[in-house]
């Protein structure tokens, strides 16, 4: 009998125990990259990908066929909804030809609600409009295997509130003891409702979420720097002066004469002199392409935890 499939469309979808399974799993696997059970054997994962992707794409497709399965790659012209065939018919037929389905949108997250609205394949969240769950996953996969644990660390994001800010606040934040410290340019934070959210995940565990939208007294010995691109991909800003606003949240190494033993992390790809200089990005500190490779083991686990097996 086949095991009931899992969906991963937000964070939010899963429980402490199921994020602490993903994450612990994950650095599992890191830890003994021979180690490489069939759980996938005999299973049929689809990748569709409406928009560009280098590390997710990369690491989900790897990552299945690693653990034993099979991948069909779609493009953004692959499919007939773009010749008038709703989603939800789309995603009628997909599960009866797909066990998993990895899929990035150009919107949010409402077509694949509509797709994971079956128990026969399992749908997972690549990146939509609103958050990057898969990204978070591999995040905290990466501290992990890098401090031994997630509670208790503090935090330091710089940039934009965009959907890899929203996917880290909604799963740090149920970390006892982390401190996560979010400055954002004015206009371009959080969405209210996620860093709602967050404090109230954040007051259950005994964690702290803080967000201004200045550079002013950043605070001292964080363990991890962190930032993203700040032209997210499939977003346009509509000001077109976006980058007055962004400037100031730079991150140079001056940072870590406030955190010397920081680690500096990226979700990539990396833009040197607009949000990161090259001497942080390619420094001593950084530790970015290092949580790039650990995507793969996350991916593994994310598609494991899935499968139902």
């Amino acid at each position: 009998m086949k095991p009931p499939v899992r969906h991963l469309i937000s964070i939010s979808d899963l429980t402490d125990d199921d994020l602490v399974a993903i994450v612990t799993q994950g650095a599992r696997y890191a830890g003994s990259p021979d180690a490489r059970p069939p759980a996938l054997r005999g299973l049929v994962t689809g990748m569709y990908f409406r928009k560009t992707s280098t590390r997710t794409r990369c690491a989900f497709s790897a990552g299945a066929l690693r653990l034993g399965g099979q991948i069909v790659a779609l493009g953004p012209d692959d499919l007939q909804t773009g010749t008038g065939e709703t989603m939800a018919d789309t995603g009628r037929v997909l599960s009866r030809m797909f066990d998993l389905l990895v899929a990035r949108t150009a919107a949010g997250t409402d077509e694949l609600r509509t797709w994971s609205a079956q128990a026969r394949m399992a749908v997972i969240n690549a990146m939509s409009l609103e958050e990057h769950p898969t990204q978070a996953l591999a995040d905290l996969t990466t501290l992990q295997c890098h401090f031994g644990q997630v509670d208790d660390l503090r935090v330091l994001y710089i940039g934009e509130g965009n959907s890899t800010a929203a996917a880290l606040v909604l799963a740090l934040t149920r970390f006892s003891g982390v401190e996560l410290h979010l400055r954002t340019p004015p206009g371009y934070g959080l969405d209210p409702a996620v860093r709602a959210r967050g404090v109230t995940q954040a007051k259950r565990a005994g964690a702290a979420l803080a967000e201004r939208h200045d550079m002013a007294a950043i605070p001292h010995d964080v363990d991890v720097v962190y930032t993203s691109r700040w032209r997210t991909t499939g977003t346009v800003k509509p000001n077109p002066n976006w980058r007055d606003s962004f400037a100031p949240f730079q991150v140079g190494a001056e940072l870590w004469r406030k955190s010397p033993t920081a680690v500096f992390m990226h979700d990539l790809p990396a833009h040197r002199g607009e949000e990161v200089t090259a001497e942080v990005l390619d420094g001593e500190a950084s530790i970015a392409f290092a949580q790039a490779g650990t995507k793969l083991y996350s991916a593994m686990s994310v598609l494991n935890w899935c499968s139902g097996r």
